[in-house]
């Protein structure tokens, strides 16, 4: 027997060894290297080959793998129809790792509570969720447990920071596209992703893009003293309910004595409902949720998860049970709003990167190559345009619902430019349902 197969035979004794009582996957009271994280991940994949996909996306400047688990209820390891994407990416900068713990912890409890809890069955039979427990292994691999604050082990192998490396909507970014970012953009061309967090640790704050603003802004604030101005984009409304529906489900982090500890270091200053807009808290050039956001109509924020960045191992557990809830209730949210496919008229045949918007909203999502969309929106009605140069634009008036799970669906078919040109046609569609309190509370 190769040795290759003796250690999948033994992963699968151990797995079901330990499922027999009960006992946990991996251990929560250690921090996972390299070499740790790799067996604990490929660990899950055997002892749950049903449900999970383990795949890699690249390689780190360092030769290490940037590797990541898909979970899904069914078929994991391929895109199905309509079921959305999401993903989260931790340890993006190398010490900042106790999101690179959680989303070990959270993999095993995805999995291990399928079936037996019905907010992680729903999720998964309708989402496919893919983690990236670290986008930044070399810097992990050089940062110290204990040192709260600093920068060692930020930056990747070679001295620069990942999260002011992707190309920026508003200004030119100096310096090489690094591997771990180059791999990050590749991986949103071969996956349509929904909905994203970037966990990171030093502060307790969800933050929101934009991040960045125009440049000739910066100067206008700089000349009002105003150093941190806030930076909207039109889906604004949207983003700060996703960063609210986090703060909202985790114990301190919408409380706002706890985040004045942690933020910039001061005791005067805090976050109120536990949320920041990027810019107004500090403007980025280069960062990653502005990259997923005009690049690839993926809606990320980003998780700032406690005031230590490299706490002791004690801590890792305590940490995790704040953020498991919310973790979970956030990815939910791919599930509100609008999804459908666009077709052309002349075959049914699905039109791929038609644009797909909000009226008076400037970013469009972008149709996969079997036609899909996703818009994610709060209660209310909207006027949905699509198009796609050499068809004509149609509007859609919808009624988005308020509850989780009720995404109104909304097929389009295209009138192909064969059939000449016309004025685009307004189509009310409505659908009635009974409120749903929670998103309406934390709105307010």
């Amino acid at each position: 027997m190769k040795f290759s197969s003796i250690w999948k035979y033994f992963l699968c004794v151990l797995a079901l060894i330990l499922g027999s009582y009960g006992e946990p996957l991996i251990d929560i009271g250690v921090y996972h290297n390299q070499v740790a994280m790799t067996s604990a991940l490929k660990l899950l994949n055997e002892a749950y080959p049903n449900m999970t996909y383990l795949y890699d996306i690249g390689e780190s400047m360092g030769g290490l793998t940037l590797w990541v688990i898909a979970i899904a209820g069914e078929l994991p390891d391929q895109h199905m129809s309509l079921r959305p994407e999401v993903k989260y990416v931790a340890n993006m900068h190398g010490n900042e790792v106790t999101g690179r713990e959680f989303l070990l912890h959270f993999a095993e409890h995805l999995l291990s509570n399928y079936g037996k809890d019905d907010n992680v069955t729903r999720l998964l039979d309708n989402t496919r969720i893919h983690l990236m427990p670290t986008m930044n292994p070399d810097g992990f691999e050089k940062s110290h447990v204990g040192e709260c604050y600093g920068e060692f082990g930020r930056f990747n192998l070679n001295g620069v920071d990942l999260n002011r490396n992707f190309p920026d909507f508003f200004e030119e970014i100096e310096g090489e596209t690094q591997k771990e970012t180059r791999a990050v953009m590749d991986w949103l061309k071969t996956e349509h992703f929904v909905l994203s967090a970037n966990l990171h640790g030093g502060a307790l704050v969800a933050s929101y893009p934009l991040d960045n603003l125009d440049p000739a802004k910066k100067i206008l604030y700089l000349s009002l003293r105003d150093l941190s101005p806030y930076s909207a984009c039109s889906d604004d409304d949207v983003f700060r309910f996703l960063a609210m529906t986090y703060s909202a489900h985790h114990g301190r982090m919408r409380i706002y004595y706890e985040t004045t500890r942690y933020a910039n270091f001061s005791a005067e200053y805090g976050f109120k409902d536990g949320v920041t807009n990027g810019a107004d808290w500090y403007a980025v050039s280069g960062g990653m949720q502005d990259y997923n956001y005009f690049e690839a109509g993926c809606f990320e924020i980003t998780l700032e998860l406690g005031s230590c960045k490299y706490p002791e191992p004690d801590m890792i557990e305590p940490l995790w049970k704040e953020n498991q809830v919310p973790l979970l209730e956030l990815l939910k949210q791919a599930h509100r709003g609008i999804k459908g496919i666009v077709t052309d008229t002349l075959d049914d045949s699905a039109i791929f990167n038609a644009s797909v918007r909000v009226v008076d909203r400037n970013v469009p999502q972008r149709t996969t190559k079997l036609g899909e969309f996703w818009l994610i929106l709060l209660p209310g009605r909207y006027t949905i345009e699509v198009s796609k140069p050499g068809f004509r634009s149609e509007l859609r008036a919808v009624e988005v619902p308020p509850e989780l799970y009720k995404t109104v669906r909304l097929d389009v078919q295209l009138y192909n430019g064969a059939f000449g040109l016309l004025p685009s046609n307004l189509i009310l569609l409505t659908v009635s349902v009974v409120p749903n309190l929670l998103p309406l509370k934390l709105l307010t």
